[in-house]
């Protein structure tokens, strides 16, 4: 076996798990020249809640920290995460939108483009596929990975070869809950080394207490790449750290070769940066606890503390239980969707309103309807009439591309934004995000704002 390759979280889904993604371009910038000594594969860098996070709460332009960090990387690829159809933001965009923001993000300096679906409906993923291979980037499709009857070892496989015919560069375990088994990843990554010849990555979070473990069972069963995080923003819901892998894989035929000398000084580094967040309450101690119940309930570590705060603002934090034994009912009544963003979200609501209450879909969510409606996409096993009656009553369910009843709306959002947006970039977000961006814009347009 090669040697494996470490793809480098902290910059994206290390500090989005463990710190609200708050980390400032001025607290990545000084230390990216040693990371980028490293020896990584990638450095996962932009995508995921990133753009929102500059934009709603940094005042800063997601766009700019992206050719900021271009400008002093020089060996390392750079990788951002997009959900398929919804780009970085909670719904379908049309296709010229999704065109336009993946070229941008491509011409700024991603190398990398891992995209998703959160039904794993591949017809949501097409045209981010199409975009990103005529740009001549890298396009790394994943699987949103859950457990259900229906989520079968035969069921992934069919899906990697979907990926494969599609044109996608390599191949993605994307385990956002951290619910994959030691022995259950030797088993999956060695069940797709025989279906194909892709790269494959494994992301896995340490939410449950079994990531290390799973990563070192891939690893041993050929797994490629390895997703990690460095020590100070590493473990808890985030991804195992990458000094202890490195560590443990030296001098065997799996040793990533790492730079330990840049690790340890990146790790300094963000000792001091962390510390700053711990004082001001962002780093919640919450965040680093155990949690095994993940493994019966598939919650995902962000969608826990939701549900938290959520129970809390609603003075029924004595339900909290109670909503968790109903997250995996209403999973079953929505055709097991995969709890990541936005069906973690949306399912989460719904089995708060459930147990608020004290019935089954008295209150139901807009976006439920939508989802029930297949505007979404395809769930992994059909809704039962039962269920789909009771949520949208005699409503049409969609059965095409959801995008594909979307008309084009870039000119109409540049119209829109008028001379405020000073970019197509700046259209862009504003697409994604109207009225947070709009106020990002008027700050900017006036710093006396600020």
């Amino acid at each position: 076996m090669s040697k494996l390759k470490i793809t480098e979280t902290s910059l994206r889904d290390g500090h989005q798990s463990l710190i609200a993604t708050r980390l400032t371009t001025d607290e990545i910038l000084p230390i990216l020249a040693e990371m980028d000594k490293a020896g990584y594969y990638s450095m996962e860098v932009w995508g995921g809640a990133t753009f929102d996070t500059c934009l709603r709460f940094l005042n800063e332009d997601p766009w700019e920290r992206l050719r900021k960090i271009k400008a002093t990387v020089k060996n390392t690829k750079l990788q951002m995460l997009s959900r398929g159809q919804n780009l970085l933001g909670y719904k379908n965009y049309p296709d010229d939108i999704v065109e336009k923001f993946l070229k941008n993000a491509i011409y700024e300096g991603i190398d990398i483009v891992r995209i998703f679906d959160a039904l794993n409906d591949i017809r949501n993923l097409q045209k981010s596929i199409e975009v990103i291979k005529k740009e001549n980037a890298h396009c790394q499709c994943a699987i949103s990975y859950t457990k259900s009857p229906v989520h079968t070892t035969e069921y992934y496989l069919k899906l990697i070869k979907d990926f494969e015919n599609a044109g996608a560069d390599s191949v993605c375990i994307k385990d956002m809950s951290g619910i994959l088994l030691p022995y259950e990843a030797y088993d999956l990554v060695k069940a797709i080394k025989k279906v194909t010849k892709l790269p494959i990555e494994f992301h896995t979070h340490c939410t449950s207490g079994v990531a290390q473990m799973s990563v070192l069972k891939a690893v041993e069963a050929g797994v490629d790449i390895v997703d990690t995080a460095i020590s100070p923003l590493s473990s808890g819901t985030s991804q195992p750290a990458t000094e202890s892998l490195a560590i443990s894989l030296a001098e065997t035929e799996r040793d990533p070769q790492l730079n330990l000398d840049s690790l340890n000084k990146t790790a300094e580094y963000f000792k001091d940066v962390v510390k700053k967040y711990q004082d001001n309450g962002t780093y919640n101690i919450k965040v680093l606890m155990t949690e095994p119940k993940t493994l019966r309930y598939q919650i995902p570590g962000g969608m826990l503390s939701n549900l938290i705060f959520q129970m809390k603002s609603l003075n029924a934090s004595d339900k909290y239980d109670a909503v968790l034994a109903e997250v995996p009912r209403v999973r079953e009544d929505l055709g097991y969707p995969p709890l990541v963003t936005p069906m973690s979200q949306m399912v989460g609501a719904q089995a708060v309103f459930n147990v608020i209450s004290g019935g089954k879909y008295k209150i139901i969510p807009t976006e439920i309807k939508n989802y029930v409606k297949g505007m979404y996409g395809k769930p992994a096993t059909p809704i039962s009439d039962e269920v789909r009656k009771e949520i949208i009553g005699d409503e049409e369910v969609i059965t095409v591309r959801p995008a594909d009843l979307l008309t084009d709306e870039y000119e109409r959002v540049k119209k829109d934004i008028g001379e405020l947006a000073q970019s197509e970039q700046d259209v862009l977000s504003y697409a994604l995000f109207p009225q947070t961006a709009k106020d990002y814009f008027e700050k900017r347009n006036k710093p006396s704002l600020v």
